[in-house]
């Protein structure tokens, strides 16, 4: 996700200037060259078809732009809540992870290992849900989950289909355990496994989005409109430029430069909408989920009473993953 107050020329410039605009820079040229010089003067057309086909393509990629907004904002809502969610286990394992009467005794230090237990999965769990909608278990398992992880039982779970499901399958049979063992209250067993099923409400809301994506018709025909209308506007307004013969004969030239300008504007618009379509796929554009689990291990661990913590994620050239 892009932090900065204003994007820098050079970021514009690399994500959605230099190809099309040349592209589009160098066919308004062409058709200058031949309705100028070589006076093929039959590429004209009227000036307000082209207009009418410009005002219904915004109207077009204007609703792609808003879908995908919608999809990249639902993303970050959700790890929103994902964030919250963790923040509440912790205080809940904290205040309902403890002896009841009647229930086995357990040494402080067994407790407190319990504790750290039950929120290292936690962690482990969001960071496994990171890889899992990037696509990066198999290669980033053991750096980046694993070490939050005791169980072999739960380090092994990167083999499966989908490890944050398991994590969290193994979260709960620890909680019937306690509970089994005294050390959890039936209403507080209901209240951890409500929590449990938050996580997994979130989870399931961030598969939905990474594993439907945007609509291919809506983001296919934006696409081919928009070059549509770039190779039509040149051909409707360079008699419109030529008209003008109180500026001079070489007035049709100023031509590129205002259709290239408007060309881009309309492409930039419709990438803007595409690069918004998947909010998980770890680009610049995209929710900064290194950065929200780093602040999820920082607060938690902090929680656990330990001070030699991460520093939360720095943003790369403006930039925070």
């Amino acid at each position: 996700m892009y932090i900065r107050q204003n994007l820098h020329p050079l970021f514009v410039w690399r994500q959605y200037g230099w190809q099309p605009l040349l592209i589009f820079a160098s066919y308004d040229a062409f058709i200058c060259l031949l309705y100028g010089p070589l006076d093929v003067h039959w590429l004209d057309i009227p000036w307000q078809p082209v207009a009418l086909l410009g005002t219904a393509v915004a109207f077009y990629i204007g609703f792609k732009s808003n879908g995908s907004y919608a999809r990249f904002w639902e993303g970050r809502q959700l790890w929103g809540a994902i964030v919250n969610t963790s923040r509440a286990w912790a205080l809940r394992v904290f205040d309902f992870v403890q002896l009841v009467p009647g229930g086995d005794a357990l040494p402080a230090a067994e407790l407190a290992e319990l504790h750290r237990r039950l929120l290292y999965r936690q962690l482990a769990w969001c960071n496994a849900l990171r890889l899992h909608l990037r696509r990066q278990t198999a290669e980033r398992w053991d750096a980046e989950v694993a070490p939050f992880l005791s169980d072999p039982a739960d380090r092994a779970l990167a083999t499966t289909a989908n490890p944050p499901t398991h994590l969290l399958r193994h979260q709960s049979k620890e909680v019937l355990e306690l509970h089994q063992r005294g050390l959890l209250t039936e209403f507080r067993h209901v209240a951890l496994m409500g929590t449990i099923q938050e996580l997994l409400n979130a989870q399931g809301a961030c598969e939905r989005i990474k594993n439907t994506p945007f609509p291919r018709q809506y983001a296919f025909f934006s696409y081919v409109f928009v070059w549509i209308f770039g190779l039509l506007l040149p051909l409707g307004l360079v008699e419109e430029f030529d008209s003008r013969v109180a500026l001079g004969p070489f007035h049709v030239w100023l031509m590129v430069p205002f259709a290239a300008a408007v060309s881009w504007v309309f492409n930039t618009i419709e990438l803007v909408g595409h690069n918004s379509e998947n909010p998980f796929d770890n680009k610049v554009n995209d929710v900064p989920m290194s950065a929200i689990c780093r602040s999820i291990e920082i607060d938690l661990r902090e929680l656990l009473g330990e001070t030699e913590l991460p520093r939360p994620v720095q943003p790369v050239e403006g930039v925070l993953y």
